[in-house]
């Protein structure tokens, strides 16, 4: 059993999404809860943009969006993934990216393929996707950030 629940965000629970914060040295490598609601407003690269809470027995342990161009089969973005500093170095991250493609394949089956990004300098990042099968693509984003792919199927 999968002790990870995950909820969109919406009005009864915007304010726990607010709540989640990272230790003051991860700030810059990954967007605001704030500002990725922001995002999920405006829509800014693709069709749909859901941000989404993390739980672990009932208790708010993170945040991440997914980018979509609705029934694609390549492109489906992780972003904005983050647990809060108070659950960090518990496992939290690597159940909580599991569950995340899960739902994912769930919820989008003809979805074939997940992207994300990560700074340059997020080594922990790295190895934590890395470890869950997503490959380096060697190219950078308009932003510096360096691609990483999973294949589903």
């Amino acid at each position: 059993m999968n002790l990870i629940r995950i909820e969109p965000i919406g009005k009864n629970n915007w304010e726990e999404a607010y709540s989640i914060s990272l230790l003051k040295s991860q700030e810059k490598l990954v967007p605001s809860v704030i500002e990725s609601l922001a995002w999920a407003y405006i829509k800014p690269w693709d069709e749909a943009f859901d941000p989404y809470i993390l739980y672990k027995d009932d208790k708010t342990i993170g945040f991440f969006y997914l980018s979509y161009t609705p029934n694609s089969t390549n492109n489906y973005w992780i972003g904005g993934f983050q647990i809060d500093k108070e659950y960090q170095g518990r496992g939290l991250g690597t159940q909580s990216l599991k569950r995340i493609v899960e739902i994912i394949q769930e919820t989008h089956r003809q979805c074939e393929e997940i992207s994300l990004t990560i700074e340059i300098s997020n080594n922990h990042a790295r190895k934590l996707y890395e470890k869950l099968g997503f490959v380096n693509q060697n190219i950078e984003n308009q932003d510096g950030e360096i691609i990483y792919k999973l294949k589903l199927k």
